[in-house]
């Protein structure tokens, strides 16, 4: 049974297959690759990346990854969130990693390594009261960089929609606790 809407995954095939959105080649690191990674999310993920902001916190076991509304009290973005990222930990906790190869490319930094390790990944969700997050642990040196490689090219890709609880501005410490 497909996750997504046909016409979804259509047109996220098409993004990939074409290797470049507006010329854009997958490996420029520059305010267009920004734009196209955004064109692109906004095919995969239902909601806003305007309204909302990805926040990355890796340490020496994988890391959580955060999605919260920058209006924690719109409820839809939130239910919005909440529901792509409870399917999107099901699909990573089986391997399937097709979602963000449809956003950032399938040549993303750590995916490969995170497709083929899948099995030694602890893959948990949990809601937040402003939105979600997907914690990723490993006792796998490895498989452990290959998060941390995969949260910087987000961070790369999402721009000022994206965060570490270490940047200046954000306030992410009431979302500091790992999923259970």
């Amino acid at each position: 049974m497909s996750r997504k809407p046909i016409p979804t995954l259509l047109a996220a095939a098409a993004l990939v297959g074409a290797g470049a959105v507006a010329g854009v080649a997958l490996g420029d690191d520059d305010p267009s690759r920004q734009e196209v990674v955004a064109q692109r999310g906004a095919q995969v993920m239902p909601f806003s990346l305007e309204a909302t902001t990805h926040v990355f916190d890796a340490d020496d076991q994988g890391g959580t990854q955060r999605v919260v509304a920058k209006d924690a009290a719109d409820g839809e973005e939130i239910r919005l969130i909440r529901g792509h990222l409870r399917e999107e930990a099901d699909a990573f906790g089986a391997g399937d990693f097709a979602d963000p190869a449809a956003i950032h490319g399938d040549d993303m930094p750590g995916l490969d390594a995170l497709s083929t390790g899948y099995q030694d990944i602890d893959v948990r969700y949990r809601d937040l009261p402003d939105g979600a997050e997907i914690t990723y642990r490993t006792d796998d040196p490895e498989l452990a960089a290959a998060v941390r490689e995969w949260f910087e090219a987000q961070l790369r890709d999402h721009a000022g929609d994206a965060a570490t609880p270490a940047d200046p501005g954000t306030d992410h410490s009431s979302h500091s606790g790992h999923g259970d």
